[in-house]
């Protein structure tokens, strides 16, 4: 387990103990079956506590300042939803406006150490913008590529989601790095990211995403393409769906 350190001040109640209780309170028999709709991780332990989504993140927001220990012990639950309110939690240090920059490199710790319990996309999606990318802006991103490379699926969806912060103020580059290394991986949910971060970058930078198809669409998997021209007009994705048809029978 991560050595954790706390320096935002926290009342004695903003425990795990009491965010399990807060988030009961919302449990509900239509949403227990639902765990399977969302859960695409293969760790045959994960349950459903049975809160929408929409009650796990209000109740996360309030717990906002919980220290990183707390965070840590949430982390180990089986609940799915319980993990998912400990990533909300994060995402809501992360870029509450008081938070040290001291703070935010232990999230961005934790994160990483407890990548076993984040296990799936949603939980990437929730937390990697912000926890990962938005701290990341200013420092090396070397790590991206090392999680790009992990064996781990999760680690490299949040190698590619974790770009969207970069986006977000116009540097596309890592986008694109981080999309070749990724680009031929046999895991669809990879493949779909892969396609939605390039087309993000796409908007921001459209001759480059026109440069890296021109490059790559032929052999990249379809779905990835399929997201990656979605907001080029019908003559462009045309082009790059007949290439990509003519490749493939091609190589029959």
């Amino acid at each position: 387990m991560a050595t954790i350190k706390t320096e935002i001040h926290s009342e004695p109640y903003l425990t795990a103990e009491r965010f399990v209780e807060k988030l009961s309170q919302f449990i509900t028999d239509s949403e227990m079956g639902k765990v399977e709709k969302y859960f695409k991780g293969n760790d045959n332990t994960t349950k459903a506590f049975g809160v929408k989504f929409g009650n796990i993140f209000k109740t996360a927001e309030t717990f906002t300042q919980m220290p990183l220990a707390e965070i840590n012990l949430l982390l180990d639950s089986d609940f799915y939803e319980i993990r998912m309110g400990a990533v909300s939690i994060m995402d809501f240090q992360s870029k509450y406006k008081k938070t040290t920059e001291n703070r935010k490199k232990e999230l961005f710790e934790l994160y990483l150490s407890r990548h076993d319990r984040l296990n799936n996309w949603d939980f990437v999606d929730r937390g990697a913008y912000n926890i990962i990318g938005e701290y990341l802006l200013e420092k090396p991103r070397k790590i991206l590529s090392q999680l790009a490379k992990s064996k781990n699926i999760w680690e490299r969806r949040t190698a590619i989601v974790s770009t969207y912060a970069f986006i977000k103020k116009g540097q596309i580059e890592d986008t694109f790095k981080i999309a070749e290394i990724l680009l031929n991986d046999k895991e669809e949910l990879i493949n779909k990211a892969v396609g939605s971060w390039l087309r993000e970058a796409g908007k921001k930078d459209k001759p480059k995403l026109i440069d890296f198809l021109n490059q790559f669409a032929p052999t990249m998997p379809r779905v990835t393409l399929r997201y990656a021209i979605e907001k080029l007009d019908k003559q462009e994705k045309d082009f790059y769906l007949t290439r990509w048809v003519k490749f493939k029978l091609n190589k029959k």
